[in-house]
């Protein structure tokens, strides 16, 4: 495995919907293309998305259909499959009951924290 190919810190305010979503999948697509060139041509991968309106909503099945990006779809409810939560998780420990002064001191931190996590662990 080769770690994070893209990450996003979504504005203040901004909710993720199926407008907003497009354009990061958009952001997504050029990062892979440029991080995994290879992999991107062989078509060996997947997008892995849960349930969220956001992400379920017709508009975004057509887009990553239009584009050709394979989805892993998410059971119902499996939390075995979110390993992502678990990160996450792990994210909320390290930064909890810290006080930063401003949002880009918490992306900071946010960012280096990730960025600590193994890139076999993907």
């Amino acid at each position: 495995m080769e770690g994070i190919v893209h990450y996003e810190n979504i504005p203040q305010g901004q909710t993720v919907n199926q407008q907003f979503y497009p354009q990061v999948l958009k952001r997504l697509r050029l990062a892979f293309s440029r991080k995994r060139p290879e992999k991107r041509m062989a078509g060996a991968c997947a997008l892995h998305i849960h349930n969220a309106p956001a992400h379920t909503a017709h508009s975004i099945q057509v887009f990553l259909a239009s584009h050709g990006i394979p989805v892993v779809q998410q059971p119902p409810y499996s939390p075995d499959m979110a390993l992502w939560d678990f990160w996450l998780f792990q994210l909320k420990m390290v930064l909890k009951g810290k006080r930063f002064e401003d949002i880009d001191t918490i992306k900071k931190n946010a960012t280096s924290t990730l960025n600590t996590i193994p890139k076999d662990s993907f």
